[in-house]
Order: C-alpha cells, then structure tokens, then sequence
C-alpha cells in the first residue's frame, strides 16, 4: 500500500512535467507557424493569410499545376522556398550550437569557433572572384568548409591526443587564416562587379532563394540534423568530464570529432545558399536552454524550431523593414552581441561563485 502511495507520488510531478513540456513544444511550434504565414503574406506585394493558405493548399494537391496569377508566383515562386531555406538555416544553425556547447562544455561556443564558416566564406569569396557561380560556386563553398576543418583536426593533433583546448585555439587560428584569405580577395577583387557581389554575399541573405537552392542544401542540412538528433544521448555524455565519458562507453575524441563534422557539413550547406548567418548558433541555444533545460533529448528540438521561427522572423524583417533589404548578419548581430555581452558578463560571474 505505501509501495503505491509513493508510486501515485512520483507518477503526478512526472505528468506535470510532461504536460509542461508538451505546452512548451507546442507554443514554439505556433511560433514557427506564424512566423511562417506571417513571411508569405507581408512585402511589397502583400496577399491575405487566407489567400496565401488558399494557394499553399492548392499547389499541394496539384503539385503540377501551372502557377498563372501574380500573387500565386509570388507566393509559389519567390516566398515560399526563401521561407523554407530560412526556417531550414535557422534550425540547423541553432542545432549546431547546442551540440557544440555540449561537447565543449562551453555555453559561449558557436559554429564560428571551429573556422568552418571562414573557410566557407573564403570558398565563396574565391569562386564569385573567378566568376564562377551556380554549382560550382556551393562546390567550392563545401570543398573550402571541410578543409578548415581538416586543417583544425591536424593543428588540434598533438603526440595523437586532441584535446578540447587546442581544437577551439585551432579553430580560432584557421579561421583567422581564411578571413585573412578572404579580405586578400575583397582587396584584389573589380571593385564595380565582383566587390560588391562578395561583400553582399558574405552578409548573409536568402534574396536569391529558389526552389533548385531549396534541393541543394536540404540533403545537408537534414542529415546533419537527423544524425545530431540520433546522437541525443551521446550529446548528454559528451557534455560530462571525459573520464566519466569513457566511463560509460563513450569514446570522446571519436565521437566529438563525428559532431564536428556534422556541423561542418549544415554549416557547409547553409553558407552556399545564403552566406555566413551569425549568431544563430550562439543566442537560439540559450533561449531553448532557459526554458527546457539542459537535457538533449528535449533540447534539440525546441532549439530547431525557436531557430526556425527565429530566423523566418529576422529574414522577413529584413526584407519588409526598409525598401532596400538588410543584409541578415546586421540583423542577427544587432540582435545576437548585447545577448552575448549579457552571457560573458553571466558566464564569469557564475564562474567566480564556484
């Protein structure tokens, strides 16, 4: 009988907890949602919430169907695959953030830190200075992205161990060379035809969405999230001291090193469709760590989605604010350094309260 007093105890907290955060996922969820309607209908040309629905709806059910009117090809056409991007960048940038500040066990880490969106950039930069675009432009932005990674792996490799230290102060080192590299160009590059270009594209923007970008860089950016999901519960051992890792048949350099190269590969796929976004991967993961705590299995998810509606947010912003579209790295930045500044200021005094 006490046996199931106690029972009835633990089981009514758990359903409050549960009931909590099913209220949580679901308030992000609507979040996101209305970010979304909100991004096809405002702009230039404006289209109701119905219309645009209306639209949605019919291309669903008759996938083939020739989009005829003005306001079916701007919803169709223009704003839906630029919201898909968005949403897509947001998530897989702010799910990037959360599993490197597990496995560094630094809440101040970001994708930046490993050099990968430098070496990207410079990829970028260096194809649109050859006058290269289309495929072979995302080409080179993936073969630069790795490589900084690669550079980082055997820079952070010393007498065969890598320790957590040396790979961020590697990082840091290889994404100083390739943003040296990258303002060599802006330097050497026609400063009336690819000067422009270069400095645009490195702000960041999906002004040049389009349905066959949409096809370049979901395969990167779902496997890279779908497989940092599946590592949920190594994320959690990650996040532990690397003896009481090992403890429990984890293998941290393996494995950390896997992280590294999934985030290499969503970081990769964002930046060749709409160049380096910011702070992303900094600010999101805290807010969704405010809210549903540290646990990975609930804190991916929240993470994808407060990204995604964040980052459909900024972009409409962005492009609804001014006449001239706002490169998205000035948004995210406006908005992402104060909250870094409050979380370095928060981060020591924590550390000085130990």
């Amino acid at each position: 009988m006490t046996a199931l007093v106690e029972e009835a105890g633990d089981i009514a907290p758990r359903a409050r907890g549960w009931t909590r955060t099913a209220l949580i996922f679901a308030l992000f969820l609507a979040a996101l949602v209305v970010s979304i309607v909100i991004s096809l209908c405002v702009g230039r040309y404006s289209v109701s919430a119905l219309r645009a629905l209306e639209i949605l709806g019919g291309a669903m059910a008759q996938p083939g169907r020739v989009v005829e009117s003005m306001d079916e090809r701007i919803v169709l056409l223009v704003r839906t695959p630029r919201v898909i991007i968005a949403a897509m960048s947001g998530a897989a940038l702010a799910i990037a953030g959360v599993a490197l500040q597990g496995v560094f066990r630094n809440p101040l880490v970001s994708p930046e830190v490993l050099g990968i969106s430098q070496g990207a950039a410079f990829g970028g930069a260096l194809a649109i200075t050859m006058g290269i675009w289309g495929v072979p432009l995302l080409l080179a932005v993936f073969i630069a992205g790795f490589s900084a990674l690669i550079l980082v792996g055997l820079l952070a490799r010393i007498d065969g161990r890598t320790e957590i230290i040396t790979v961020i102060l590697s990082g840091m080192v290889i994404g100083s060379l390739f943003s040296a590299f990258v303002s060599l160009l802006q330097f050497l590059a026609d400063p009336n035809s690819s000067l422009p270009a270069i400095v645009y594209w490195l702000m960041g923007s999906f002004a040049t969405a389009t349905w066959d970008r949409v096809l370049v860089s979901t395969p990167g950016l779902v496997v890279g999230m779908g497989l940092l999901w599946a590592l949920r519960f190594r994320l959690n051992i990650l996040s532990l001291d690397d003896s009481e890792a090992r403890s429990l048949g984890a293998r941290p350099d393996l494995e950390r090193w896997l992280v590294f190269a999934l985030v290499a590969l969503i970081v990769g796929s964002q930046v060749a469709v709409s160049g380096i976004v910011g702070w992303v991967g900094l600010v999101i993961p805290h807010a969704a760590r405010l809210i549903v705590g540290h646990d990975h299995r609930r804190l991916l998810p929240a993470t994808a989605l407060l990204g995604a509606a964040f980052m459909v947010t900024i972009d409409t912003l962005a492009r609804t604010v001014t006449a001239a579209e706002i490169p998205l790295g000035v948004l995210t930045a406006i908005v992402g350094a104060p909250v870094f500044a409050l979380l370095l200021r928060q981060h020591y005094r924590d550390k000085e309260a130990r």
